[in-house]
């Protein structure tokens, strides 16, 4: 598949794609880079060859400071304000969300207003102690998270911490954002990139349909707990049907699993069981 893209540089390595944003002075989501960025999800989406993609920032000040403030200003306002489900920027949130790919938000600089409200959807989020910054600026300029953040905030760090990172428009460090846990970890900067890569091919590495249906599952956790359960049994069920899973796991057997030496290292162990 072409990746062809004027601020976004894409490159792919053993099922996974590094995506990064280039669009200076500040990774400003302007129009164009809006429209790369909904066209990543629809080809990473529609891309067999990856199983995991990597979206990270050529700048290391800004990973995408927000949505262009102009670009707003410039929509219509003529009617009244409709509730409609054809919101694009939702979608394309939604896309990276739901795809059945791994989505990993390499955040080294600031991410603000729709930029942060993009990597809200993403599957996991990385970040670097004294520069990751998060910030929603929506409501100091008269309006709100119009990208997902009212929404997706109170889900990832609770209701009141939500209220106070949209309603205050204060800035958010990296330490902080890890203990609400906005951030999966925050790490030093070097060894951000490092981490996230390995993280990346270890699971590019897996059976790649336990991992799209590993997270399809995790998905279902926002539905009752009751549906989600069914939903996880059966496609607990349909996996240990697979051939890929009875090898596997005959594999793991085979190589010491169930014993106590083995399993003191059993994430070493279960890392090279698809190397065959």
């Amino acid at each position: 598949m072409d990746y062809d893209y004027e601020l976004i540089r894409v490159e792919r390595k053993q099922g996974v794609a590094f995506a990064t944003i280039d669009n200076p002075p500040i990774n400003l989501i302007s129009l164009p880079c809006f429209a790369e960025l909904l066209r990543l999800g629809q080809q990473i989406g529609d891309d067999d060859g990856v199983r995991v993609l990597v979206l990270r920032s050529a700048n290391p000040e800004f990973f995408l400071a927000h949505f262009d403030v102009a670009a707003i200003l410039g929509l219509p306002t003529d009617g009244e304000a409709e509730r409609s489900p054809d919101n694009v920027y939702h979608q394309m949130c939604e896309r990276f969300r739901t795809m059945d790919k791994v989505t990993i938000a390499q955040i080294e600089g600031r991410v603000g207003g729709g930029g942060s409200e993009l990597v809200q959807a993403f599957d996991m989020r990385f970040g670097v102690r004294g520069r990751t910054i998060f910030n929603q600026m929506e409501v100091p300029l008269g309006i709100l998270p119009g990208g997902g953040g009212t929404q997706r905030l109170p889900r990832l760090v609770g209701r009141g911490r939500a209220l106070e990172i949209i309603l205050g428009g204060e800035d958010l460090d990296a330490e902080t954002a890890e203990r609400w846990g906005l951030l999966n970890r925050a790490l030093a900067a070097k060894q951000i990139g490092p981490f996230v890569e390995a993280l990346a091919r270890r699971i590019a590495n897996f059976p790649p349909e336990a991992v799209r249906l590993a997270k399809r599952s995790v998905n279902c956790a926002e539905e009752s707990l009751r549906e989600g359960l069914v939903e996880e049994g059966y496609l607990f069920d349909r996996l240990r049907r697979t051939e890929a899973a009875k090898q596997t796991m005959q594999r793991f057997l085979e190589r010491g699993g169930q014993t106590r030496d083995i399993e003191l290292r059993v994430g070493d162990l279960v890392a090279g069981l698809s190397d065959e």
